[in-house]
């Protein structure tokens, strides 16, 4: 029987979910998906990715507040996400980090917040998710100033280099690839995919967003994942099973499971 893989970031909480999330999270075990990781994006987000954990076995939830969110952070936030990161379905503190690209939070907030989120994440014994879009030397230097012993954690559907990804993994984090490592003129992306130790990747849709090839432009699903893992089989010269296998201990090694 082939492996089944494990999603290691899918938003299932969102709008565009609405219409048919229960039936398609009833459907993920018969496509192959063994579990999925629904980070929060805010307060409400990560309510509702903690609802799902404790509805379905196989989901789990990250708690936190992404870096467009900011803006509308404060210390009662982190309360209540110090609080809910109690729940034994919850795993992670995430996504959390910096986006240089849309900017919707001022870049001033989003540091600040990133900070305080790795400090909980350390208060914790937490590992904790990182959302990197076109902010790789300011998240590496925060990471860096804020590294503890035990810091561990993953950097979502990375966008960065073969050698920036050493770094990362230098500190202990994993590296996990999505949809863009199957788009035909993904240059960088492909060779971290050959590159990056076997034992330090992980695979994950971020659905409902970047769709892999052939599905591009449509909604994206958790049952999406074996497309990613197909073609980092292609690129490192393996089998899709081993792709599954290894992912998936390196995700219950990275959270304890």
């Amino acid at each position: 029987m082939a492996n089944k893989f494990i999603d290691s970031h899918a938003h299932l909480d969102d709008k565009r979910f609405n219409k048919d999330r229960d039936e398609l999270i009833s459907s993920l075990c018969d496509n192959d998906i063994e579990a999925v990781l629904n980070p929060g994006a805010d307060l409400s987000s990560s309510r509702e990715a903690l609802s799902m954990a404790e509805k379905y076995p196989f989901i789990y939830a990250a708690v936190g507040c992404h870096p467009h969110d900011t803006k509308y952070m404060n210390n009662e936030h982190m309360n209540i996400f110090k609080e809910m990161a109690k729940n034994k379905k919850v795993i992670a503190i995430g996504e959390i980090g910096l986006d240089y690209y849309y900017d919707n939070s001022d870049r001033d907030t989003q540091r600040k917040w990133f900070r305080e989120q790795i400090r909980l994440a350390k208060e914790l014994d937490l590992p904790y998710i990182v959302h990197d879009r076109d902010a790789h030397e300011d998240i590496l230097k925060i990471m860096k100033e804020e590294h503890y012993d035990g810091a561990r954690g993953i950097l979502h559907c990375y966008s960065g280099s073969v050698e920036l990804s050493r770094e990362f993994i230098k500190l202990g984090f994993y590296i996990s690839l999505g949809g863009p490592v199957t788009f035909k003129n993904a240059r960088v992306p492909k060779l971290v995919a050959k590159e990056v130790p076997f034992d330090k990747l992980l695979i994950e849709t971020d659905s409902p967003y970047l769709t892999p090839e052939p599905y591009r432009g449509k909604r994206n699903e958790p049952k999406y994942v074996k497309y990613v893992a197909e073609e980092i089989a292609k690129i490192r010269n393996v089998s899709i099973d081993e792709v599954a296998e290894k992912t998936k201990e390196n995700f219950k090694r990275l959270f304890k499971l």
